[in-house]
């Protein structure tokens, strides 16, 4: 079953058209990348699959089912979401802010059940976060903060996992060990869609990608066929290095 899917979709923000007609599907298990210019479109994407935008043509479906025929707390437990900029420097402990991915299961004012508990403890061990549970927010590096985000979103047990930009402002290292953590969750059959700005990351880590350009869709497939030579000329106006397992992008032009 598609996880997530986009038919003959468009958005505007007021007067100004952000997405026209897109087309896309995404699957379970499987790592996909939507790469693009600054306003390309595609946090607008994410925001129109979680509701915080209305398209203004087509439909989107959610695990086969319209996306409008979704209760709000029954989306908030097939969809999990990583925002942007998710910096979260509050002094709160790690542990008690995983705990909040757990809100979409709970009824109001419920306290936290065993359930609630094994998802917390499983999301940390995922993310290679136990040792940084009973520290605060405000105390973690920016990479430690990286992962207890990214655990928060997988204490949801979603089948489906949005991130947008959860790499920037990382540095190389953590960089790497963010998409490690996205890649084991799309081998638990999570359908995982990320926004990302680093060509080589999306090379390297994604199964498929989409390449967004103007709102429409200007590529897309397998890594090798999505960003093909032509491809980062039209779109991003650069040429690239081509190795083993990805692309390096190398000058402008």
């Amino acid at each position: 079953m598609t996880a997530l899917q986009f038919t003959d979709v468009s958005a505007n923000y007021g007067s100004r058209k952000v997405l026209r007609s897109v087309n896309a599907r995404f699957l379970p298990g499987v790592v996909t990348g939507l790469i693009g210019p600054n306003g390309a479109g595609k946090t607008t994407l994410l925001r129109l699959a979680i509701r915080l935008l209305a398209p203004q043509t087509g439909s989107i479906a959610v695990l086969g089912r319209p996306l409008n025929q979704w209760s709000s707390a029954a989306l908030a437990r097939a969809m999990a979401y990583l925002p942007q900029n998710s910096e979260a420097q509050w002094p709160v402990l790690a542990c008690n802010l995983v705990a909040l991915g757990r809100l979409p299961h709970r009824t109001a004012f419920s306290p936290i059940s065993a359930a609630d508990e094994r998802a917390v403890s499983d999301a940390l061990a995922r993310c290679d976060a136990e040792s940084l549970s009973m520290r605060r927010m405000d105390e973690l590096s920016a990479g430690e903060r990286a992962r207890v985000l990214l655990a928060r979103a997988l204490a949801t047990a979603a089948p489906i996992l949005l991130a947008d930009e959860p790499a920037a402002y990382l540095d190389p290292s953590h960089q790497l060990r963010l998409m490690e953590l996205l890649r084991a969750e799309s081998a638990r059959g999570t359908a995982v869609i990320v926004t990302l700005h680093d060509l080589a990351l999306a090379s390297r880590f994604c199964d498929e990608i989409v390449v967004l350009r103007n709102g429409e869709i200007a590529a897309w497939g397998a890594p090798a066929e999505a960003l093909d030579d032509r491809t980062l000329q039209d779109v991003f106006a650069i040429e690239a290095r081509r190795i083993e397992g990805g692309i390096v992008p190398w000058q402008r032009i």
